[in-house]
């Protein structure tokens, strides 16, 4: 990871074609590094949710090109690099685990991070979460509480209960959430250990009943849709 951190800080301060551009080989030489770890990540969380069995790391991980076609910022490149690890792969709206190195200026430790969960989430399955989270929200609650470290986010909410739930349930800060996922910072250290994989696979292993629990709402809604 040494090399992989190294590479995106320095992309972070040159962010332009033509650096891009005279460091490309070693770009080559990162993107296969992560991509080996992506591919020993997948089996690791197959062994406990078989539902990502047969994943490739490119089904899991993301173009360098930033899309800069509606944003004011025209960097070309991402300075971060992720593997988003889900049934179907990352374009499937699925719930899942994601690994996120991003290398920021005093050593930020929301840079880097652990994620299990769902986010940019279509109207109608986000409506079957919350459903879920109605009809499930103590099991829910437990699932996050046995993911010790993790914390469920309320980055994207909204300011009050959406229209048809009840404003005074027990679980209305959770039904205001538009994205529905659990984090945890990590830090360098913690990526340049040499049990990165395995206690990676460990944090992940925690998450899976509130990864499980998201996919159930999921696959209903995906199943009524048909």
């Amino acid at each position: 990871m040494r090399e992989v951190i190294d590479f995106f800080r320095r992309l972070h301060d040159n962010n332009t074609r033509e650096w891009f551009d005279a460091n490309r080989a070693e770009w080559t030489r990162v993107k296969g590094r992560f991509a080996d770890f992506t591919g020993q990540l997948i089996d690791g969380i197959a062994s406990f949710d078989p539902t990502v069995r047969g994943l490739r790391p490119q089904d899991c991980t993301y173009r360098i090109a930033r899309d800069t076609r509606f944003s004011n910022d025209k960097s070309p490149y991402k300075t971060y690099i992720g593997a988003y690890i889900a049934p179907k792969g990352k374009k499937s709206g699925f719930a899942g685990y994601y690994f996120h190195i991003e290398p920021c200026a005093d050593s930020l430790v929301w840079c880097n991070l652990l994620s299990a969960g769902a986010v940019c989430i279509e109207p109608t399955v986000l409506r079957s979460i919350r459903e879920e989270v109605l009809d499930n929200g103590a099991e829910i609650e437990a699932a996050i509480k046995k993911a010790k470290g993790f914390r469920l986010s309320e980055r994207n909410k909204l300011k009050r209960v959406p229209t048809g739930f009840p404003a005074d349930s027990e679980y209305a800060e959770m039904l205001k959430l538009k994205d529905f996922y659990i984090d945890q910072p990590i830090t360098e250290e913690y990526l340049l250990a040499p049990d990165l994989l395995d206690r990676t696979v460990e944090e992940f292993r925690r998450t899976q009943p509130f990864v499980a629990i998201l996919n159930r709402a999921i696959q209903y809604a995906y199943d009524e849709m048909m």
